[in-house]
């Protein structure tokens, strides 16, 4: 660290150029880059995406679409059989207002599994194709269009007097999403505010500013490099939100944590170059290893055959590498050359006081933890693995009705098929592709266990350039183990060409690419962490206990995640949003790839400072006590500006990111309060020196010096006097 403060600060001339050039190209780049992102959710070589894809090309419609389920309840005395012609010229008329739509009824096959046991309770499916507002088949549970009002309308004058028309289905029945929200350039100025707010609490100086401009630095270079890689490669549009708001809050924990050790070098003499590279070799490598646990931690995307989740990946690794880039080149000529201007304040040096020394308050609290560990340590550890516990349960797949909507025309809709014997899984319906005669296939598959009806009209809608595509009912809904089970015994019997597609497969393939490799991914992730912590620490235990309380942390998180949004724990009280009984698939895959990173920043901040303060003094529970109060201040400063940067995402109107970012800033309050403000320092106080161990022969494989075990006394540590 030395030589590159050494390096920056001998061309400051330099570097403040190429700062400056690359502010003005980043600011030219993004739109441009912003212009070429994806805004496709694809999932290549997955077989049930593959076969959605190809239904769409060829009907327009269904796929991974969902139907709309009319539900017609005729008037007592009545029957569908009477009134065929007239369910018929209904359904028709749904046709004529959605001429994309590919319909299917009682009136056109006759199919008796499509009328209840009183014979007077019939359904359709409806699959819209193009929505009435012009977004195309697909989108999250929640986020199409509701075209119920559109068919019930066009069913209605042609049935008889005294019908009933009702809309179900799981789009239906699920929550509705506020159209509005929060735009991205609000959420980031949200974020950039409560940033600068936060600093000025620490800093209460003008120099509360300079990490907000590493910050806006880092993002608009990371734009360039984003600009490069759309020639190469798909780039998603979540870049777009993710990239700006994970980029402030990274790149200003390291600029916090560099500003507030060269404050510290300030109060005890030192100005100047000295300053900057004395807190630069004090914090230069924490920031380097942060970085690098970031980038690991969101390689577990990047792997990953999935290209939505490939952007999120390669953006945040990116945002990461820059904001060490910038904070370890940029900043220290920043500070050099306006530094401490921009921390005048009246009384000359007395405004370095407080940073001569830890903070009082965490000093306190870091002796109180110290003294009673064990206790700490149970009550904390417990609550964590409680959590952990109730993860176990996390729901992957699609919701259940069950677990939707209590009121409306969908409901009315459920209910009426409840009431008439029909299984609800007749409103989760799965395409099938066959090519050719579909007669055999629709035979085999009506012979599965677990199926209720196989759909196949003879009309244009359903057979097309020599296929045909066939709507399978489970008896069983898609989002239960016994709808999933009659899906993959579907699969097992269809013979090969014939293309098993729908919301439910695509959805189980995607858990099967990525979650089936994960264990042994976690497994090479920790392994590369361990090393490099050991390293960084020169300690065989801290980096063990490091990645071992992250993984307590992120089981948590999950845990947390299925109690709010799984289980609705004032989901509906606090937010008013209805909670859908499952957690979309790819969220708890996303929170673990940020969340390992970003919580592994404040656990490099406060072991290397640990580390630090026991090679001067030979003391744990010095150590403990130093390294928790000269870093408290500044982990919790960070995470809450992290905190809150994530909750403003939470703002935006689809339900899947609400519940991903939810986790992300639930996660960071968890793991800066009960992980970093009461496990870490309670683990490391129980291990006493064996935390410092690093034998000889560990220490020739990783080309560092050994660390033997010391001696330690066991006078108690001070608690600093406040400063006047």
């Amino acid at each position: 660290m030395e030589r590159i403060s050494a390096f920056v600060l001998g061309r400051k001339g330099l570097v403040t150029l190429l700062a400056v050039l690359a502010f003005l190209i980043g600011m030219g780049a993004t739109p441009i880059a912003i212009q070429r992102l994806s805004e496709e959710y694809s999932h290549a070589g997955m077989p049930a995406f593959d076969a959605n894809q190809e239904i769409v090309r060829l009907y327009g419609n269904g796929g991974y679409q969902r139907p709309f389920v009319p539900v017609v309840v005729l008037p007592a005395g009545t029957t569908a059989t009477d009134q065929r012609a007239a369910l018929g010229r209904a359904y028709d008329a749904v046709s004529a207002a959605m001429p994309q739509a590919r319909v299917v009824s009682f009136a056109s096959t006759g199919d008796r599994k499509l009328v209840g046991s009183d014979g007077r309770t019939t359904f359709g499916l409806v699959y819209p194709g193009t929505y009435s507002d012009g977004s195309p088949p697909g989108g999250g549970l929640g986020e199409t269009p509701d075209e119920g009002p559109v068919i019930s309308a066009a069913m209605s004058p042609h049935l008889p007097q005294g019908s009933r028309v009702e809309v179900t289905g799981l789009d239906a029945l699920a929550p509705s999403v506020d159209a509005g929200g929060v735009d991205v350039p609000t959420k980031i100025g949200i974020g950039v505010l409560a940033a600068v707010i936060v600093l000025l609490l620490v800093f209460r100086s003008a120099l509360a500013l300079v990490p907000v401009l590493i910050s806006v630095l880092a993002v608009f270079v990371s734009f360039i490099a984003i600009l490069l890689l759309t020639f190469v490669m798909t780039v998603h549009d979540v870049a777009l939100t993710t990239m700006p708001l994970l980029g402030l809050g990274i790149a200003v924990d390291y600029s916090l944590l560099i500003v507030a050790r060269w404050r510290e070098e300030q109060a005890n003499g030192h100005r100047g170059d000295e300053a900057v590279h004395r807190a630069m070799a004090g914090a230069g490598r924490a920031v380097l290893f942060s970085g690098v646990a970031v980038a690991i931690g969101l390689v577990t995307m990047v792997v990953l055959p999935v290209p939505f989740l490939r952007s999120l990946g390669v953006a945040g690794m990116i945002i990461a590498a820059v904001s060490v880039l910038v904070t370890l080149t940029v900043l220290p000529v920043l500070l050099a050359h306006t530094g401490q201007r921009l921390d005048r304040k009246k009384g000359g040096d007395v405004r370095f006081a407080r940073e001569a020394r830890a903070g009082r308050a965490w000093s306190a609290w870091a002796h109180a933890v110290v003294r009673r560990r064990w206790p700490a340590a149970i009550v904390a550890g417990g609550l964590l693995a409680a959590l952990c516990y109730t993860a176990l349960g996390v729901n992957l797949g699609l919701p259940e009705s069950a677990h939707l909507r209590t009121s409306g025309s969908g409901y009315a809709g459920l209910t009426a098929l409840r009431q008439a014997g029909v299984p609800t899984g007749s409103i989760t319906p799965f395409d099938v592709l066959v090519k050719g005669d579909p007669a055999t296939a629709t035979a085999m598959i009506a012979g599965v266990e677990g199926v209720s009806a196989v759909l196949s009209p003879d009309t244009p809608g359903w057979r097309r350039e020599g296929t045909a595509v066939l709507a399978v009912l489970p008896a069983a809904e898609n989002g239960t183990d016994a709808g999933e089970a009659t899906i993959a015994r579907v699969r097992a019997a269809v013979p090969a060409g014939v293309l098993v597609g729908g919301n439910a497969a695509q959805s189980m393939d995607f858990r099967e690419h990525t979650y089936g490799a994960f264990p042994w991914m976690f497994a090479m992730i920790a392994l590369v962490t361990f090393v490099m912590l050991a390293r960084a620490f020169r300690s065989l235990l801290l980096p063990l206990k490091a990645v071992l309380l992250n993984l307590l942390s992120l089981g948590a998180v999950i845990g947390a995640m299925v109690l709010i949004w799984q289980y609705g724990w004032g989901t509906r009280e606090i937010l008013d949003i209805q909670p859908t009984g499952a957690i979309g698939e790819f969220v708890p895959l996303t929170i673990f790839a940020f969340l390992y990173g970003l919580s592994m920043d404040y656990e490099v901040f406060l072991l290397a400072r640990m580390r630090e303060e026991y090679d001067k003094t030979g003391n744990t529970a010095q150590a403990v006590v130093e390294g928790v109060g000269r870093t408290g201040r500044l982990v919790t400063s960070a995470a809450l500006i992290l905190f809150i940067s994530f909750a403003v995402l939470a703002m935006t109107p689809e339900l899947d990111v609400k519940v991903f970012a939810s986790g992300l800033a639930l996660g960071i309050a968890l793991d800066a309060t009960l992980i970093r403000a009461v496990l870490v320092p309670a683990a490391v106080a129980m291990m006493g020196r064996w935390n410092w161990w690093l034998p000889g022969w560990a220490a020739r494989v990783l080309f560092v010096r050994p660390s033997p075990l010391r001696h330690e006394d066991r006078v108690a540590p001070a608690v600093p006097e406040p400063v006047g």
